[in-house]
């Protein structure tokens, strides 16, 4: 089906849009607060932290002797979930890292090409505060850097964050646990200060000014990738259940006021049905006022004529997370290719992936899903190429690369071609007098 747009669907609730942000003034601001990081370093940061968090510790880095404070404090159940949820990301990772193998394959005879998968050495993940203690965060930064093998694994987190979220990022394997968020978290992650070090890849969510300091110091480091609000989207046929549909389209509302989330569907008594159910739902949800304001400024009911028509508004969204309730999920699922991570099924709610399942929580948002995926183990790896040439390789590819480089008038790739090969004559080839 050829491009789709808002015209061409029905909307039963049409959302207001996000809010218009100065975006000049985030990034004059988040750029001022990476120069000065640069400049002052430790105590930049210092004076950020008392502006920003109202609170500056003692020393930057987390000691050994408030680690085991903070697994003492731990609630024994809720540790107990959460070793539950690293391993379960831990073995989605291993199985995912288990596909990418090493490379040597001799092309032609002579001419070995191959490439290494090489952990990154130094990454920085960066832990979000915000509204909740999300205690799955760090798993998803943290644990797929373990299995990729990186040497030093560095968390960032604000200094006020909850006791548990330092737990949580040692039993994920963080090696360096560091009391600083924000922007200039991110600044001190890429360019190093006395008590923090520098990394080679910044990954894991944050609110705008992370993501701001995310964009402006990329190309310094790696990023994992420019995140916006929360996403959720459900397609669904008149097979779906109105109660399911509104309790899955609330539990991503909580997040955040921003959070964007909507329905797709062919059937217009499940559109009203699930508008009617999400309203009464609110009336004794606990966080209404969060999952509430989210609907009202972000939620959205579309109807689609056909299938057809649901797949293609579905692949226009490119949704972060994109549920499917129809008759035939999996049938539905394999025809939509614009998703951050897709869950087929009833059963498959985005909740499980958030906390717990194995899969990574942290996906693309912005419609981002129509270039990317989310935050995997290959995030944490190089894929690098090599080449060794055998002398009867130089027979099948020196020739073809003399030509290209004469036609091409690089002279210097010419002879560096020729003298292979032709090694017999190299004096006279470096010396010009075969030119």
């Amino acid at each position: 089906m050829s491009r789709i747009s808002d015209k061409d669907v029905q909307f039963v609730k049409r959302p207001q849009g996000q809010d218009v942000q100065a975006d000049q003034t985030l990034s004059t601001t988040v750029q001022q607060i990476i120069g000065d990081v640069r400049a002052r370093g430790d105590a930049a940061l210092r004076d950020f932290s008392a502006k920003f968090d109202r609170t500056v510790p003692d020393a930057f880095e987390v000691s050994e002797q408030e680690i085991k404070e903070a697994l003492a404090s731990f609630d024994s159940q809720t540790r107990k979930d959460s070793e539950f949820a690293i391993a379960q990301v831990k073995r989605f990772a291993q199985a995912q890292l288990a596909t990418m193998q090493p490379l040597d394959v001799e092309t032609l005879p002579g001419v070995h090409l191959g490439h290494r998968i090489i952990p990154i050495e130094t990454v920085g993940c960066y832990v979000p505060g915000g509204r909740y203690p999300i205690l799955s965060a760090p798993i998803m930064s943290i644990v797929p850097a373990v299995v990729a093998g990186c040497d030093n694994i560095i968390a960032c987190l604000p200094p006020g964050a909850h006791s548990a979220m330092i737990a949580i990022c040692h039993l994920a394997g963080a090696h360096r646990i560091f009391k600083v968020g924000g922007a200039q978290a991110i600044a001190a992650m890429a360019w190093g200060t006395d008590s923090v070090p520098p990394v080679d890849k910044i990954v894991g969510p944050g609110n705008a000014f992370v993501n701001e300091a995310k964009r402006q110091v990329f190309g310094k480091v790696g990023i994992d990738a420019l995140a916006g609000p929360s996403e959720i989207y459900v397609v669904a046929d008149d097979s779906a259940d109105p109660r399911i549909l509104a309790a899955d389209l609330l539990a991503q509302a909580e997040h955040d006021v921003h959070t964007r989330v909507g329905m797709a569907t062919t059937s217009e008594q499940i559109a009203h049905e699930t508008l009617a159910e999400i309203e009464r739902q609110l009336l004794n949800l606990p966080t209404a006022v969060t999952a509430g304001e989210a609907w009202k400024r972000q939620g959205e009911i579309v109807i689609c004529k056909d299938e057809e028509q649901l797949i293609a508004w579905a692949d226009h969204i490119a949704t972060e997370h994109l549920q499917v309730h129809t008759r035939d999920p999996h049938g539905t699922a394999s025809k939509i290719r614009n998703y951050g991570s897709l869950f087929i099924g009833q059963n498959a709610s985005v909740v499980f992936s958030d906390k717990c399942c194995g899969t990574n929580h942290t996906l693309p948002t912005m419609a981002a899903a129509r270039y990317t995926g989310g935050l995997w183990v290959g995030a944490y790896v190089k894929i690098c190429t090599h080449q060794w040439i055998d002398d009867c390789g130089i027979a099948a590819i020196a020739a073809p690369a003399v030509r290209q480089s004469r036609t091409e008038g690089m002279q210097a790739h010419r002879r560096a071609a020729e003298i292979r090969l032709h090694p017999q004559e190299i004096d006279e080839i470096t010396s010009g007098r075969k030119d």
